[in-house]
This record gives structure tokens, sequence and C-alpha cells, in this order.
């Protein structure tokens, strides 16, 4: 049986399976987006499909200092939308 990739939630440091977390990537260009594919070129972050991880990566700020760039509240926002829609 293969076994699936594990990556570790920034919110809880829980690890879990990669396709149950959500990708957040910073491209070469320093844009940051949502991968949906778990794809996209560039340098990744994952966090759980839970509001409460979300608000400890917010309050911390450890998506930042992980990918090494400010984060714009639209970014927050829209994964706010995509954790609250699944």
């Amino acid at each position: 049986m293969k076994r699936l990739p594990q990556r570790t939630c920034m919110g809880c440091n829980q690890k879990k399976d990669k396709k149950d977390l959500i990708r957040i990537v910073k491209n070469k260009e320093n844009e940051i987006s949502i991968d949906k594919t778990g794809k996209q070129e560039g340098r990744g972050a994952y966090i759980c499909n839970n509001v409460e991880c979300l608000d400890k990566v917010i309050k911390t700020k450890r998506l930042e200092r992980t990918l090494d760039c400010k984060i714009s509240n639209e970014i927050y926002e829209s994964l706010r939308g995509v954790i609250l829609d699944k």
C-alpha cells in the first residue's frame, strides 16, 4: 500500500495527510496564492481546514515568517472563505 505524503499544519503543529490540508504558496514573483491542486511551483505552507488554526496563524504571524513576506488581509479572508466553504 502506498503511503500518503504527510505535512504539518502551521496552526496546530499536527501531521496530517497532504490532501487534508490547504496549501498556501509563494511563487518566484513573491505572489501569495491558495493552491487548490497542491502542484503550483513555489514555497508552500500548509494549514488545517478549520478556523481555529487560521486564527492562530494570523495571531502569531507564522505564515508571514514562514514565507518571509507580508501577507495581505485579502489572502487571509480568501483562506477563511475556502475553509468555511468546505
